[in-house]
Protein backbone atom coordinates (compact mmCIF):
# COMPACT_ATOMS: atom_id res chain seq x y z
CA UNK A 1 0.00 0.00 0.00
CA UNK A 2 1.24 3.47 -0.89
CA UNK A 3 0.05 6.63 0.83
CA UNK A 4 1.59 10.09 0.86
CA UNK A 5 -0.72 12.60 2.47
CA UNK A 6 0.07 16.29 2.58
CA UNK A 7 -1.40 18.84 4.95
CA UNK A 8 -0.86 22.38 6.11
CA UNK A 9 -1.84 24.31 3.03
CA UNK A 10 -4.37 27.12 2.96
CA UNK A 11 -4.85 30.79 2.27
CA UNK A 12 -2.17 32.95 3.86
CA UNK A 13 -1.02 36.53 3.81
CA UNK A 14 2.12 37.56 2.03
CA UNK A 15 5.05 37.89 4.39
CA UNK A 16 3.88 35.14 6.67
CA UNK A 17 5.16 31.61 7.17
CA UNK A 18 3.71 28.19 6.59
CA UNK A 19 4.73 24.62 7.37
CA UNK A 20 3.57 21.87 5.07
CA UNK A 21 3.60 18.29 6.32
CA UNK A 22 3.54 14.94 4.58
CA UNK A 23 2.91 11.53 6.11
CA UNK A 24 4.54 8.77 4.10
CA UNK A 25 3.22 5.24 4.41
CA UNK A 26 4.55 2.68 1.94
CA UNK A 27 4.43 -1.00 2.71
CA UNK A 28 7.90 -2.53 2.90
CA UNK A 29 9.61 0.85 2.40
CA UNK A 30 12.27 2.16 4.76
CA UNK A 31 11.51 5.88 4.82
CA UNK A 32 14.79 6.72 6.57
CA UNK A 33 16.77 5.07 3.80
CA UNK A 34 15.40 7.17 0.94
CA UNK A 35 15.48 10.66 -0.47
CA UNK A 36 12.21 12.55 -0.24
CA UNK A 37 11.16 15.92 -1.52
CA UNK A 38 8.56 18.47 -2.55
CA UNK A 39 7.24 19.55 -5.93
CA UNK A 40 5.03 22.50 -6.63
CA UNK A 41 2.84 23.45 -9.56
CA UNK A 42 1.54 26.95 -9.92
CA UNK A 43 -1.49 27.71 -12.09
CA UNK A 44 -0.49 27.82 -15.72
CA UNK A 45 3.05 26.69 -14.98
CA UNK A 46 4.98 23.46 -15.22
CA UNK A 47 5.94 21.49 -12.13
CA UNK A 48 9.06 22.42 -10.21
CA UNK A 49 11.10 20.28 -7.88
CA UNK A 50 11.65 22.76 -5.08
CA UNK A 51 13.51 20.76 -2.43
CA UNK A 52 14.75 17.32 -1.48
CA UNK A 53 16.38 15.83 1.60
CA UNK A 54 18.56 12.76 1.39
CA UNK A 55 19.02 9.94 3.86
CA UNK A 56 22.08 11.72 5.30
CA UNK A 57 19.92 14.86 5.64
CA UNK A 58 21.83 16.82 3.02
CA UNK A 59 19.45 18.99 1.07
CA UNK A 60 18.77 20.34 -2.39
CA UNK A 61 16.86 23.54 -3.10
CA UNK A 62 15.80 25.07 -6.37
CA UNK A 63 17.59 28.39 -6.75
CA UNK A 64 14.26 30.24 -6.78
CA UNK A 65 13.44 29.17 -3.21
CA UNK A 66 16.82 29.16 -1.48
CA UNK A 67 16.77 31.10 1.74
CA UNK A 68 12.99 30.96 2.18
CA UNK A 69 12.21 27.24 2.01
CA UNK A 70 13.45 24.71 4.57
CA UNK A 71 12.95 21.00 4.15
CA UNK A 72 13.20 18.65 7.12
CA UNK A 73 12.27 15.10 7.97
CA UNK A 74 11.36 13.04 11.02
CA UNK A 75 12.34 9.46 10.33
CA UNK A 76 10.72 8.20 13.54
CA UNK A 77 7.33 9.38 12.29
CA UNK A 78 7.83 8.93 8.52
CA UNK A 79 7.10 12.62 8.15
CA UNK A 80 8.40 15.19 5.72
CA UNK A 81 8.08 18.94 6.21
CA UNK A 82 8.50 22.09 4.18
CA UNK A 83 8.66 25.44 5.89
CA UNK A 84 8.09 28.48 3.72
CA UNK A 85 9.05 31.88 5.12
CA UNK A 86 8.32 35.35 3.80
CA UNK A 87 5.53 34.03 1.63
CA UNK A 88 5.08 35.69 -1.75
CA UNK A 89 2.36 35.63 -4.33
CA UNK A 90 4.55 33.44 -6.54
CA UNK A 91 4.48 30.73 -3.85
CA UNK A 92 0.84 30.14 -4.72
CA UNK A 93 0.77 26.57 -5.96
CA UNK A 94 -0.18 22.98 -5.28
CA UNK A 95 2.59 21.40 -3.24
CA UNK A 96 3.10 17.68 -3.59
CA UNK A 97 5.44 15.53 -1.53
CA UNK A 98 7.32 12.70 -3.15
CA UNK A 99 9.61 9.82 -2.31
CA UNK A 100 12.20 8.12 -4.46
CA UNK A 101 11.64 4.56 -5.55
CA UNK A 102 12.56 1.50 -3.54
CA UNK A 103 15.77 0.91 -5.46
CA UNK A 104 16.75 4.58 -5.43
CA UNK A 105 17.24 4.68 -9.18
CA UNK A 106 15.70 6.99 -11.74
CA UNK A 107 16.17 10.32 -10.06
CA UNK A 108 13.76 13.20 -9.86
CA UNK A 109 11.71 13.93 -12.93
CA UNK A 110 10.04 17.15 -13.89
CA UNK A 111 6.81 16.48 -12.01
CA UNK A 112 7.48 13.30 -10.07
CA UNK A 113 10.33 11.00 -9.07
CA UNK A 114 11.09 8.41 -11.71
CA UNK A 115 9.92 5.03 -10.35
CA UNK A 116 8.96 6.80 -7.12
CA UNK A 117 5.86 7.83 -5.23
CA UNK A 118 3.92 11.06 -4.74
CA UNK A 119 0.86 12.48 -3.07
CA UNK A 120 -2.10 14.50 -4.29
CA UNK A 121 -0.79 17.73 -2.89
CA UNK A 122 -1.94 20.57 -0.69
CA UNK A 123 -2.88 23.98 -2.04
CA UNK A 124 -1.16 27.14 -0.86
CA UNK A 125 -2.66 30.46 -1.83
CA UNK A 126 -0.83 33.64 -0.92
CA UNK A 127 -2.64 36.94 -0.93
CA UNK A 128 -1.15 40.39 -0.62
Amino acid sequence: EVSLVESGGGSVQAGGSLILSCKVSITGYDFADHEVGWYRQAPGHECDLVATIRRDRTTYYDSSVKGRYTITRDNNKNMLYLRIDNLKAEDTANYRCAAEGRTSVGGWGKCRPIFGYWGQGTQVTVSS
